[in-house]
């Protein structure tokens, strides 16, 4: 399957979906209009488009995102990191809602001070209990789908300005900003800065380089606390590449998920029998231009990098200690097991893999272990599913940090392996049309060399 990026210098996006991705050539620089006095430029989409590759995408995605690698074979814009082909399963074996991209669900009525973990952020138990609405049944409304699942590890496709609106800030902020991205260390940057060519008579941004885009210690990858977490026995959080505009999907969007049992290749196992009746909310960090309705390509450390591989870089893993490029671990464990044992035994195979790979980082480890233990191992499975209101954990985990406005004054960087976190950015002084210093009518955007 194909994912189409949006080619653009200030964001290079990234869009990924199971395991591969596109990659245009460089365009022309393109001015995408912020407001009436300043402009976003893009050169050089990373959507893909008839089969060719963006960098930095691990999926059929938009390169430098971190959309999925899914068990399904896509071609996704380098730089992304998600990829989901709807005709092939993850392993080696034989969303229309009220909500809007802006709101979120109340999780708890407490004014107490939230307990922070050790990511910096409250812990999920401090959010209080979930909504009823995310644990109603839903298997009876019609709207079916299924999941494949992938970690690339690249820039998430919704880091990058192209696959956002940019038209005006308000809708910047309607669409809940940028995705965040991180560095090799998993410490936040910036998804954008000023572009790495400004001069006196020009002025753009530019996204951060992705690691799945530079394949290099430099670049941005996926922050690893948007693994996968429980929330209670029957509801978990996760991130997803999810179906583009087309479908009603869209960067921000969250969507309920009931499992029903089923396997997308009709091949249903005890591990899809033992899913069914749980609940996922998910919330869109790729888009995969060139999936089916209803088709999430879940983030799952152990799920497989696909076409794209930045996780090797980031722990130091070759690809062939992450277990097969569709599928992952599980996959690896139906050719040693069989594809008819038990839950069990599938379960305890997944895990020491988790345990070896990664266990000196704690979020990819939470994220594999609960693949096997809240998911059951389940490959492929089906789910029906509805759009709803995202609840706070998934938008805080989300939403950048740095980027909260559609302008900034930060200098370009090639890498970003030594950015620690609390470093002060280096800025850059420059000027919007109208205000340009160096000619008498001030025409000209620009910045000083």
């Amino acid at each position: 399957m194909k994912k189409r990026l949006l080619s653009s210098l200030l964001a290079v996006g990234a869009v990924s979906m199971f395991g591969a991705c596109s990659e245009d050539t460089p365009t022309p620089f393109t001015p995408i209009a912020v407001s009436s006095s300043s402009q976003v430029w893009s050169e050089g989409s990373s959507s893909s488009v008839d089969g060719a590759n963006n960098p930095g995408s691990s999926s059929s995605v938009a390169p430098g995102s971190s959309e999925s690698n899914s068990s399904s074979s896509v071609i996704v814009p380098p730089g992304s990191s998600s990829s989901v082909n709807p005709s092939l399963s993850s392993s080696s074996v034989d969303p229309t809602s009220s909500a809007t991209p802006t709101s979120s669900a109340a999780e708890s009525s407490s004014s107490a001070e939230p307990e922070v973990g050790a990511d910096g952020f409250p812990t999920i138990e401090s959010y209080g209990p979930p909504p009823a609405e995310y644990t109603k049944d839903i298997l009876s409304n019609g709207k079916t789908g299924w999941s494949s699942r992938y970690w690339d590890a690249c820039k998430p496709h919704c880091s990058w300005l192209s696959s956002v609106d940019t038209t005006s800030e308000e809708k910047y902020q309607a669409g809940r900003t940028v995705a965040r991205n991180c560095n090799i260390h998993d410490v936040e940057v910036p998804a954008f800065t000023l572009g790495h060519a400004v001069q006196q008579y020009w002025m753009g941004y530019e996204g951060t380089n992705s690691a799945c885009v530079n394949s290099n210690a430099g670049g941005t990858y996926t922050c690893t606390d948007m693994a996968p977490i429980q929330v209670n026995e029957n509801l978990s959080y996760g991130y997803v590449a999810a179906p583009g505009a087309q479908f009603g999907g869209g960067c921000g969007k969250c969507f309920h998920l009931q499992f029903n049992g089923g396997n997308h290749a009709n091949d249903v196992k005890a591990t899809h029998k033992a899913l069914k009746g749980k609940h996922m909310i998910v919330m869109a960090s790729n888009i995969g231009y060139d999936v089916e309705e209803g088709q999430y390509d879940m983030l799952v450390p152990g799920g497989g990098v696909g076409a794209f591989n930045a996780l090797s870089t980031q722990i130091g893993v070759p690809a062939s200690g992450l277990g097969a490029n569709g599928g992952g671990f599980l996959s690896e464990c139906q050719i040693s097991l069989g594809w008819d044992n038990t839950v069990e035994a599938y379960q305890e195979c997944v895990l020491k893999k988790c345990d070896e790979v990664f266990k000196d980082w704690p979020n990819l480890l939470r994220g594999c272990r609960w693949y096997a233990e809240w998911y059951m191992a389940a490959d492929n499975p089906t789910y029906n599913w509805e759009e709803v209101e995202c609840p706070q954990y998934l938008v805080d985990h989300y939403m950048t940090t740095y980027n909260t406005t559609l302008e900034n004054r930060w200098r370009w960087h090639d890498d970003w392996s030594d950015f620690k976190k609390g470093d002060v950015l280096d800025t850059v002084y420059c000027w919007k049309d109208g205000e340009n210093p160096n000619d008498p009518n001030g025409k000209g955007a620009g910045c000083q060399p």
